[in-house]
């Protein structure tokens, strides 16, 4: 299912809910099955502990997404490369990060069906 993640200061995003979900469970939201529930919101007063939460999870995870410099000699299609945290979790950190300015809340809930 795909996630989308709403806040007045920011774009939408999209997410597949199995990779949304322990991004906010790294936020610190808790869940009583396996999935999300339909809806959700991270509150103003949440924000704060959400984004250091994602901060850690992203700076704990070992990842392919290392932005050193170095390249080696492969080449690898974009599309065969591994999705690290990092690039998983930056434009729900950014989303929070503009919400957490502006004292908005950020709500999540099913995308429409295209």
């Amino acid at each position: 299912m795909l996630i989308l993640f709403q806040s007045k200061s920011a774009a939408e995003v999209l997410m597949f809910a199995q990779h949304a979900r322990p991004i906010l469970v790294a936020a610190g939201k808790t869940f009583d099955g396996p999935g999300l529930p339909e809806r959700g919101v991270i509150t103003r007063a949440q924000l704060d502990t959400a984004i250091a939460g994602i901060e850690a999870l992203v700076a704990a995870d070992p990842g392919h997404d290392d932005a050193s410099g170095d390249h080696d000699d492969t080449v690898e299609h974009p599309i065969a490369q591994p999705v690290g945290m990092r690039r998983r979790a930056w434009p729900l950190l950014t989303m929070l990060r503009l919400a957490r300015e502006k004292g908005e809340d950020v709500t999540w809930e099913p995308a429409p069906a295209w």
